[in-house]
């Protein structure tokens, strides 16, 4: 069920965002591109293995992982697909989308020498060979290189999609473990919105106590326990004592900040939506962070939050989670790149 959600939210992502299709439930059609998705799998394990390691240790089992180096070669080829066709349109196109479109975004920050390498043929390539041509190529304007772009696709590939999928994983599993929760949201979509066939994004914006239940899903089963943030100065923790020096790596825990009684006045040991509508609505705003805080907080955030809610609002208009197996939907967690339920095991109704 978790490779499910993340074949649902990589073909989400590869459509909205890269206006690419990666048919990710497409295991018969297209076997490219069922190496594409085996690729990405590859890398998310092996970027889940090296965060673990010491830097140096890190770059020593990347160079000689060839799995992971053939993994990665293989995305870095769709990669260039999705750049090619994006040159073949227009400069006018991709400057009217590039507000709403990212790749479109990505695109029109290419340094343009290379724009206009690409868009020649051998000919011209070949007939530039003069010292004025070469220095002129030489000049790069501002902007990402092309190995810089792929690097971004990559990343925003693999960073905007599994972290959603993780996320909608532990949603499953929660409405497995707590039916009266799940019969909730049933009947705020009811109320709001009772035609299946019909819902608007002013229908999806109303969902308030849907909301809530994100954001408990987020709290008690983040999709990154925590993050590394490097001290620009020296400084002591207040309370212990602690003497820290500039250059010091910090980790801060998601979890322990959601798990922590001192910042939530219901049990936050507990799955209970309600904290976020009553007692603990407002809550200190750094005991919930599941996308990071400051100005390097998560920048697809808002897009992670819409496109998860509009997911879970359209299963339960049609399905219901059952825990039926609970020998076997015993939860637990393993962490690959995000972290995912360890064991997920429902029974599903449709309505």
């Amino acid at each position: 069920m978790t490779e499910e959600c993340q074949n649902l939210l990589f073909e989400i992502f590869g459509f909205v965002a890269l206006d690419y299709h990666l048919e990710a439930f497409d295991k018969d059609i297209n076997q490219n591109k069922t190496e594409l998705m085996q690729s990405i799998r590859i890398v998310l394990s092996t970027t889940a293995t090296i965060l673990q390691l010491p830097n140096i240790f890190a770059k020593i089992y990347l160079k000689f992982n060839s799995k992971y180096r053939q993994a990665h070669s293989i995305i870095r080829q769709y990669s260039n697909e999705i750049i090619k066709y994006q040159l073949l349109q227009s400069s006018d196109s991709i400057s009217e989308r590039k507000r709403s479109s990212f790749i479109a975004a990505l695109m029109s920050s290419l340094q343009e020498d290379e724009v206009s390498e690409s868009m020649k043929n051998e000919e011209e390539k070949k007939g530039e060979e003069n010292i004025d041509n070469l220095m002129s190529y030489l000049m790069i304007s501002l902007g990402l290189s092309r190995k810089e772009m792929i690097e971004e696709l990559i990343a925003f590939l693999i960073a905007g999609s599994d972290t959603s999928s993780s996320s909608l994983s532990w949603f499953i599993y929660h409405m497995s473990k707590h039916p009266e929760v799940q019969q909730k949201i049933k009947e705020e979509l009811k109320n709001i919105c009772d035609d299946k066939r019909r819902l608007s994004i002013d229908h999806i914006e109303s969902l308030i106590y849907l909301d809530a239940v994100i954001k408990e899903v987020f709290r008690i089963s983040p999709p990154f326990d925590g993050t590394f943030r490097s001290l620009t100065m020296d400084d002591r923790l207040p309370y212990t004592g602690v003497q820290l020096y500039k250059g010091d790596q910090i980790y801060i825990s998601f979890y322990n900040l959601s798990q922590d009684s001192q910042h939530w006045s219901i049990d936050p040991n507990i799955f209970f939506p309600e904290r976020f509508l009553n007692e603990d609505k407002s809550h200190h705003p750094y005991a919930w962070i599941p996308f990071g805080g400051g100005h390097r907080q998560c920048m697809g955030q808002d897009f992670a939050r819409f496109q998860l809610k509009l997911i879970i609002a359209r299963l339960m208009q049609h399905v219901t989670f059952l825990d039926d197996y609970p020998q076997m939907n015993t939860g637990g967690y393993i962490t690959k790149f995000s972290t995912l339920p360890k064991n997920l095991s429902v029974n599903i109704t449709f309505d």
